[in-house]
């Protein structure tokens, strides 16, 4: 006897799949823009060192890490939008298999 067999998968819901891809987008994004904007940093450190001029950090903020991650931002959102959509069609039908037998 399994310990999967009395208990009933319960029907997906719509807004759980947005919240879940909306929650994944927002780390994803937060995490690459942290990335981004320290390796912008670094670099902008050891260009303004070989040119011998001061750093501009704003270079590492405007031109680096915030295009880098709305780039990013909008690749993991389609992404997780499509993972979600086919784990909530597959949910779905097993469901409604559970259901009918």
């Amino acid at each position: 006897m399994s310990i999967w067999s009395d208990s009933k998968l319960r029907e997906p819901r719509w807004y759980g799949v947005l919240a879940r891809v909306l929650l994944v987008t927002v780390v994803c994004t937060l995490l690459v823009f942290a990335v981004s904007l320290l390796v912008g940093i670094v670099g902008t450190v050891i260009a303004s060192r070989l040119h011998g001029t001061r750093p501009d950090m704003t270079v590492a903020y405007r031109h680096i890490a915030w295009p880098t991650a709305a780039i990013a931002g909008l690749i993991v959102f389609v992404l997780a939008f499509a993972m979600e959509i086919q784990h909530y069609r597959q949910a779905k039908t097993l469901a409604s298999i559970s259901r009918a037998s």
